[in-house]
């Protein structure tokens, strides 16, 4: 039973040695294999016929009665990657249920940041696509914090075209965050009859501030918002009709936006006012639970923040500060140590029992 992980474990190793371009420098623990219960739908009898990659996966990244995630993956931010990866399955019932569609930049090593999750999860159902980031790196504005303009950010936009055709449902995770609650629960947020995703809304926030006084000042602009009660929603953590989406060409419609903020300074704050530009208003709201967010504090300073009252299914480090960095540097917030049990980060000298 041994022989089989001992010669994956050194075939994923030899990948790692042979591939000198790698930027990944930290090395990551295995983790635990999670099992479905007994009352899990059993998805390889579910027999989908589909243009997969093989008759060995197919199933479970065209089933209706899997969980799709998508995330994007990244050398900067792999260490929040893998902690979010093991808090999902940490917590769900349904762990073998679970389909990942990682989203990464044409031009980053896939077959690096491949091997790096399967080295950490031997066993888990994902798929890396990548990404033309050159295609939107032509729309992309300077925003107020250089990591907003990488053009991943952007990739949440394009999920429909990345993404199989058969997957209808997708929740969209940050790399930043981790999950204490069953993330089967927030796939099923229903979305009605019309609506294209669903996201945490705060209308609390001033919205207004998060377009220029050059959009306000212009009718013609301004108006977009006239038939709906738009409301700031965090773009971190999203349940997605991919359906709906491609059938209402949205990525179209976030590029016109962007194509605009290129020629008139409409915005501040990267991939966000887009997404607003279209939806804000017209989205179904999840519960707050799903988004304890502003734990990585705001975006100049990333000062340490507690938590919002109310219960927490999903904590999220968004703004500045990261739990890893602020960890690595002996500098942590109260709060990341709620963060620290998932860090799958392999500490020098350490012993493998």
């Amino acid at each position: 039973m041994l022989m089989p992980r001992l010669i994956h474990k050194l075939t994923l190793l030899f990948l790692f040695l042979s591939l000198t371009t790698a930027t990944i420098t930290q090395q990551f623990k295995e983790a635990p294999q999670f099992y479905n219960s007994p009352d899990c739908h059993s998805i390889d009898q579910d027999g989908i016929d589909s243009d997969s990659e093989s008759d060995g996966d197919k199933t479970i990244f065209c089933s209706e009665h899997a969980v799709h995630v998508a995330m994007t993956l990244d050398t900067a931010y792999i260490r929040g990657s893998m902690a979010a990866i093991l808090s999902v399955l940490q917590h769900t019932s349904c762990p073998q249920n679970i389909a990942f569609h990682f989203v990464a930049s044409a031009s980053a090593n896939t077959s690096l940041l491949r091997a790096t999750i399967s080295s950490s999860f031997p066993y888990l159902n994902f798929r890396v696509y990548t990404f033309d980031d050159s295609s939107v790196s032509r729309l992309i504005s300077t925003s107020i914090r250089s990591a907003l303009d990488c053009p991943l950010n952007y990739a949440r936009s394009y999920l429909a075209n990345i993404i199989p055709l058969c997957v209808r449902r997708v929740v969209y995770l940050d790399s930043d965050l981790v999950l204490v609650d069953d993330i089967a629960k927030l796939a099923a947020t229903p979305l009605g009859e019309q609506s294209v995703l669903a996201a945490p809304e705060y209308c609390n926030a001033n919205f207004t501030s998060y377009f220029t006084p050059t959009f306000w000042s212009n009718p013609s602009l301004s108006l977009t918002f006239a038939d709906r009660k738009p409301c700031y929603f965090n773009t971190g953590v999203m349940v997605i009709d991919l359906d709906r989406w491609r059938e209402g060409d949205y990525t179209t419609k976030i590029e016109e936006w962007m194509e605009l903020q290129k020629r008139i300074r409409i915005y501040e704050l990267g991939s966000l006012p887009p997404f607003m530009l279209v939806f804000a208003g017209d989205i179904v709201p999840v519960d707050h639970r799903w988004n304890q967010h502003g734990l990585g504090g705001d975006n100049f300073k990333g000062l340490c923040r507690d938590l919002h009252p109310g219960p927490a299914s999903l904590l999220h480090w968004s703004g500045k500060g990261k739990p890893w960095a602020r960890l690595d540097a002996n500098r942590p917030c109260p709060l990341d140590a709620l963060w620290a049990p998932y860090d799958l980060l392999q500490t020098p000298f350490a012993l493998d029992c």
